[in-house]
């Protein structure tokens, strides 16, 4: 029998409190890593039933799980239109909580998928506190991943890179860009599934401008002379360290 040697394709994981966070932050960033060849799965901590779903609860006899199952099947949808694997915690909302059980679902997740990068949400927001939790415990699962005394014989993630998706407002999160993707050649199917996010349509027109507004902070950011068109583009803040070989 021969041995199989093939090399598993190269992955990102997105750690994204709500349902419908990573939609609206790094939908082109899954959806371009996708046409590259990356694996890219997404864990929603919490559907987001409570305190993002007001469209849905306004309609009256609704209850909770009948949001759940409402927002469940936005993402999916969504998350089939980018080509992203997506995963559910249902942990609660408003607030949400995360248990050592939850915590250790989540590494084993980077074990299966060995993240080249992760992806989730500022360190602050005084708007949603579900919003820098799942930053932490992506952050404390990331490390426990990489250590090996936990179920040891597991392989063990390395030291994937850490960004900060852009919150919805951010000056009062102290979150600031360091990191432009052009999402120009995905932007469509990002609206798309943006689109798919029937409960919060009130941030459908939002979310296009922002990614217009940092598509020109993109290009300028490659200089002048460069023949890239960026129209549209996704900030992050890198939190963790480069290490390279040169500056430039």
């Amino acid at each position: 029998m021969t041995a199989n040697t093939e090399t598993p394709p190269r992955a990102g994981l997105v750690v994204s409190a709500h349902s419908a966070d990573f939609v609206w932050r790094s939908g082109g960033a899954i959806a371009t890593h996708v046409r590259q060849g990356y694996r890219m799965k997404v864990v929603c901590l919490s559907f987001g039933e409570r305190g993002e779903s007001a469209k849905l609860w306004r309609k009256g006899e609704m209850t909770e799980e009948k949001v759940k199952a409402a927002r469940r099947e936005e993402a999916q949808k969504a998350a089939d239109i980018l080509g992203a694997e997506i995963e559910f915690f249902d942990l609660g909302d408003y607030p949400m909580r995360v248990s050592d059980e939850a915590l250790f679902r989540l590494v084993d997740v980077y074990r299966d998928v060995q993240p080249a990068f992760v992806l989730s949400h500022s360190v602050k927001d005084p708007y949603n506190f579900d919003h820098p939790l799942a930053m932490h415990v992506a952050q404390e699962a990331r490390v426990i991943a990489q250590a090996e005394g936990h179920n040891p014989g597991q392989k063990v993630v390395g030291a994937p890179p850490v960004y900060a998706f852009e919150p919805h407002q951010t000056e009062q999160c102290e979150w600031i860009p360091n990191t432009f993707l052009d999402i120009t050649d995905v932007w469509d199917l990002k609206r798309q599934a943006i689109e798919c996010m029937a409960g919060q349509e009130h941030l459908w027109a939002y979310y296009t401008r922002v990614a217009q507004q940092r598509g020109v902070q993109a290009k300028r950011n490659i200089g002048i002379t460069a023949a890239r068109n960026i129209e549209y583009a996704e900030g992050y803040m890198r939190l963790t360290p480069s290490v390279v070989g040169d500056l430039s």
